[in-house]
């Protein structure tokens, strides 16, 4: 459930704003409170952030996600992992879009020469 793409994208925005709620985590990254809940959880299980509450908080459940310095290093290897797949990603689809590209220009073609 926790794939290294959602590993990194959880890591990246509690990195910019480690003061955020969980559901506004789940809404920005388009994925349930319960997932967040659930993912959260693991990464602090593994040591990659630690929860603190917030000491002038009004609101007792607040808490701040901060990245440890393991999950600080974690983030650089997810990054470059993620990198890696969303490059081979598009390569693909380059080569997709240069085949229907050229399938369309035959079609066309082929249109012209039967009238």
């Amino acid at each position: 459930m926790l794939t290294d793409e959602y590993r990194y994208k959880i890591l990246k925005v509690l990195e910019v704003n480690p003061e955020i709620s969980q559901r506004d985590l789940a809404r920005e990254l388009g994925v349930s409170l319960g997932r967040i809940n659930f993912c959260l959880k693991a990464l602090i299980e593994v040591g990659l952030l630690k929860a603190t509450n917030f000491r002038n908080s009004n609101n007792k459940l607040a808490y701040m996600y901060l990245l440890t310095p393991n999950g600080i290093k974690e983030k650089s290897l997810i990054t470059e992992r993620f990198l890696k797949i969303k490059l081979e990603e598009y390569a693909n689809l380059e080569t997709e879009i240069n085949e229907l590209r050229r399938e369309a220009v035959q079609m066309k073609k082929s249109e012209a020469s039967h009238p």
